[in-house]
């Protein structure tokens, strides 16, 4: 019997070395296949990157963006084979290292995540991110595939766990290979992301066919043959299937609206993001912190129920003033929600559940995040930060409803809430004293307190109500910016007038002293005849140049007679300048008497030139028959000054100034030019002549009107500053991601 027993306990070398041969040689199956077909993809990849970067350079906003891509062209050209063979021979040895897996595995558990979201380093950073997306993406569209191969390498690695962390075909390790491939090139990180992105499209896109492939071969090789197609509903909880089948709905779009591309890319970046640092939590409290029996995690009908409770206590409650309203207290409720809910879930179920499913998690904290930069964001006014907090929940359980809140820019809930901001961006106490913005406001978000249950065709609803009534408000503000616009124009061109004219007749002048006669007639009634004459007929009209030549001619009958030519000459040009000073005085609206009277005046001070009569030293002190209507032009402060030298340099090398220039009509600023009055106006209307910014309320009234230089002063005092024209929802999401990445980054909980 002893015997017997002992020869049962030994196992056979030849049968262990059959076994070893067998792995060795389904493997090297997997390797071939894996070594052709991803050579391929590589090639074709890598056959693109020259296009794509050659059109980057064709479309660069400047010469040193153009050559970046061109040296990028280079680069790659001539690294391209050094990249292929390091990954190829990294994806190799990744394979021919599963078998020997087996020993180490018990003793070092895998990688908990892909991604190396621990460095500082910027670039670092935005690489990771990169492959931190796309490795999500496509194991969400994947999973099938994928879960078959794991299960089948892990039979044949003798029982080792494989799955997507440590599967050397898997998206995360082909992903990682890939970047260390890529540090065989030097081309800058801008180049390096367009790479990653044309992996993304040519190389991990198209791994189906690999995996199916290497399916098909193992179970010819009869690995598993009955093994169905599908995720397992274990460790990777219904919470990620949802979000992988969400995903892939989300994923239908991107070739076909680029904008939705980045929306969606985004979306995937935040939720890689936050799997990260569940991970990271997870392994700080020994992998146990989310992981409550599976009964305990409450359905998606459940916490739409506690919300709808949560939701009706809100409604119920008074709308808070800016005044009553603690911004800290706001934002603790915000931040507080998931308490309260799996307090009010307690309530319901009659045991309060440790935590929501994955996906539930990650949607409660995403939906406060945005909240929470309501809170923060100062494009808002601080009473319409108040109300819009409010509008939380309903948002929670709109996304809870519908995933693809977050990934599609044109959701109609996305769209209202954009709507809203942008309505309350420009609103102030002095635009809305009848109310009228403030009241719409505030009436959209109590009728989605009160009204919203489960019907998301609310928000298209009161997205096309909020869209007629700025329609209508955007109409009644044209029209008042016309008539401001028309306005300022006008004075303008009447400014621009008088500073010809007064050019002009001082030009003729020059350094010559006038009689006061002479000089009050071309300063005050011919100035003025100058004035209308450009306003009416145009610089390069023959009226105007009628009208500078007898400026010439009075100045010169101004000058002393000594011979008997001076005195021709004079009696010469005295019918012409009557004939022309008639016209002109009538032009400006002189009445019949004043010009004789004006014209008598000129006749003494014409004979006394001639020596016909004595000089009166009294006639300097005669009063000109002129209206008090027709005010002098003729001031110095009207010709434009020279610039101090470097003073258009140094103006020209601000950075505020560059702003202002970049500056588009329908930007809202606010301006605080006392420190305390703060003022929001919208850019209308820039000056074709003067440069001048003309600002109106919404209301479509003048607010103020700037030079490009007193602009940039005041943004670079503080006095003034530019609010963001980016849609609410983007600049939250934006300024969530990078929230995430510094706390990814720097190996905290951004929540904390």
């Amino acid at each position: 019997m002893k015997e017997a027993n002992e020869t049962g306990k030994v196992v056979s070398l030849s049968q262990r070395q059959e076994s070893a041969e067998r792995v060795g040689d389904l493997l090297g199956a997997v390797r071939a296949i894996a070594g052709r077909r991803l050579q391929l993809l590589l090639g074709n990849m890598f056959e693109h990157v020259d296009d794509a970067l050659f059109d980057l350079a064709e479309k660069a906003e400047n010469n040193a963006a153009q050559m970046h891509y061109f040296d990028g062209m280079r680069e790659v050209r001539k690294r391209r084979p050094l990249v292929e063979r390091s990954f190829l021979a990294q994806v190799s040895r990744e394979l021919t290292g599963l078998s020997g897996r087996a020993a180490s595995a018990s003793a070092a558990p895998p990688s908990p995540g892909p991604v190396e979201l621990s460095l500082v380093a910027e670039n670092e950073l935005e690489e990771s991110l990169a492959i931190t997306s796309m490795t999500a993406k496509n194991e969400s569209r994947l999973a099938r595939d994928l879960f078959a191969v794991n299960q089948r390498l892990s039979v044949i690695c003798g029982g080792i766990k494989i799955d997507e962390a440590n599967n050397p075909v898997a998206p995360a390790a082909l992903s990682q290979a890939f970047r260390q491939a890529m540090r065989e090139l030097t081309a800058e990180m801008r180049v390096k992301l367009i790479i990653y992105k044309l992996f993304d499209r040519y190389v991990l896109s198209a791994l189906e066919e690999l995996y199916q492939e290497i399916n098909t071969e193992l179970v010819r090789a009869g690995v598993l043959p009955q093994l169905r197609h599908e995720v397992v509903r274990g460790e990777a909880s219904s919470a990620d299937t949802t979000s992988g089948t969400a995903a892939g709905a989300e994923d239908a779009a991107p070739e076909l609206d680029p904008e939705a591309a980045l929306a969606s890319e985004l979306l995937h970046t935040v939720r890689a993001l936050f799997s990260t640092r569940r991970q990271a939590v997870a392994g700080a409290v020994g992998g146990a912190g989310m992981q409550g029996p599976p009964a305990a995690v409450p359905t998606a009908n459940e916490l739409l129920g506690a919300l709808s409770v949560l939701q009706s206590q809100l409604a119920s409650g008074p709308m808070p003033s800016e005044q009553s309203a603690d911004p800290a207290a706001l934002g603790r409720e915000v931040v507080q929600l998931k308490e309260h809910l799996l307090g009010q879930l307690g309530a319901l179920r009659g045991e309060r559940p440790s935590q929501v499913s994955a996906i539930d998690e990650d949607t409660i904290d995403l939906v406060g995040m945005l909240f929470e930069f309501i809170l923060e964001d100062n494009t808002l006014p601080a009473i319409m930060q108040v109300m819009l907090s409010r509008l939380q929940i309903p948002y929670l359980k709109a996304a809870i409803l519908d995933r693809r809140l977050f990934a599609h820019r044109q959701h109609p809930a996305r769209r209202l809430l954009d709507g809203l901001a942008e309505l309350a961006k420009g609103w102030s106490e002095e635009s809305d004293r009848d109310h009228r913005v403030h009241d719409k406001i505030k009436s959209v978000v109590e009728r989605l307190l009160h009204e919203f249950d489960d019907d998301m065709s609310l928000f298209e609803r009161l997205g096309a109500e909020l869209q007629a009534f700025q329609e209508q408000s955007r109409k009644r503000a044209e029209l008042a910016e016309q008539r401001v616009a028309e306005s300022a124009r006008g004075r303008e061109k009447l400014e621009l007038a008088r500073r010809r004219a007064a050019r002009e007749i001082l030009d003729r002048i020059g350094s010559q002293s006038l009689p006061p006669l002479i000089h009050g007639v071309l300063a005050r009634a011919w100035a003025n005849h100058l004035v209308l004459t450009i306003l009416r007929q145009g610089e390069d009209s023959p009226a105007f140049a009628e009208a500078l030549r007898f400026v010439n001619e009075f100045i010169a009958s101004a000058r002393p007679v000594h011979t008997t030519d001076d005195r021709r000459t004079l009696l010469r040009m005295l019918p012409a300048i009557e004939r022309a000073l008639r016209r002109g005085l009538a032009n400006v609206a002189f009445q019949e008497n004043d010009i004789e009277r004006l014209l008598g005046q000129l006749h003494t001070y014409y004979r006394q030139q001639l020596g016909e009569l004595a000089p009166d030293t009294s006639a300097e002190d005669t009063v000109l028959p002129i209206p008090e209507s027709i005010q002098p032009i003729l001031d110095t402060d009207l010709v434009e000054p020279e610039p101090e030298p470097g003073q258009a340099t140094a103006a020209m090398d601000s950075s505020e100034l560059e702003q202002v220039e970049q500056l588009k009509p329908g930007t809202w600023l606010e301006f605080c030019p006392t420190g305390d009055a703060v003022t929001r106006a919208k850019l209308s209307w820039i000056s074709p002549m003067s440069g001048r910014y003309l600002f109106v309320n919404r209301r479509g009234l003048k607010v103020g009107d700037y030079a490009p230089q007193e602009l940039a002063a005041a943004l670079a005092a503080g006095s003034a500053r530019i609010l963001s024209s980016q849609p609410l929802f983007d600049r939250a999401m934006g300024a969530i991601v990078d929230r995430l990445s510094q706390a990814a980054a720097a190996g905290t909980d951004p929540a904390a």
